[in-house]
């Protein structure tokens, strides 16, 4: 078991009632999983098999977490479990080694997840594309006074754009939709994105 020494700081700096569950799952998911390798992600313990994220842990003050990468995970758990607790995690808030399941069941969980990332499926499923908003007119008509914020605008992508657009369109009065046309050519001129600040 190769282990990550940020992950033993991370053990040793949490909570005493978190130390012995995050220590214990530690245990489980190298010894079901034997090729996994530690990191830390997101600013929590985080295990990588065959460089896609396995599972991860986190300790909180009151509370412990952990939970499986793979989407189809949930289902299995959710259905062995049902619901839990709200908490980060799809174990609930862990505050004792007794909120664990017990080590087969543990184990039969990590080897599963092991068989899903085998499968090659998806570990989440890929977002939805949101739509593109339409570009208000008088945007559109400012846009075509100047070259360079229309190249800006032509090379952004749909989310850049729809920051402008949302923020132009929210303006109550005509007088602040203008002054936000006006600030949104200036800094889309010099390549700024909305919230380039």
């Amino acid at each position: 078991m190769s282990r990550e020494p940020r992950i033993d700081a991370y053990i040793l700096q949490a909570a005493a009632f978190a130390r012995p569950i995050l220590a214990r799952l530690r245990r489980l998911v190298h010894a079901s999983c034997p090729d996994v390798e530690e990191t830390i992600k997101w600013g929590h313990p985080s295990f990588s098999y065959r460089g896609k994220v396995f599972c991860s842990f986190a300790a909180f003050k009151a509370h412990a977490t952990f939970g499986f990468w793979h989407q189809d995970m949930q289902k299995l758990v959710r259905k062995d479990l049902g619901p839990t607790e709200a908490a980060m995690g799809l174990l609930g808030r862990l505050t004792r080694l007794e909120d664990l399941p017990d080590t087969r069941t543990l184990a039969g969980y990590f080897k599963a997840a092991k068989r899903l990332h085998d499968s090659g499926g998806p570990a989440r499923p890929k977002p939805t594309p949101r739509p593109a908003l339409p570009v208000p007119a008088d945007l559109a008509a400012a846009l075509k006074q100047d070259k360079r914020a229309a190249a800006t605008w032509a090379g952004f992508s749909p989310g850049h754009r729809r920051e402008y657009i949302a923020w132009i369109t929210e303006a109550k009065r005509e007088a602040s939709r203008a002054a936000r046309v006006a600030t949104s050519l200036q800094w889309l001129a010099t390549g700024k994105p909305r919230n380039w600040k």
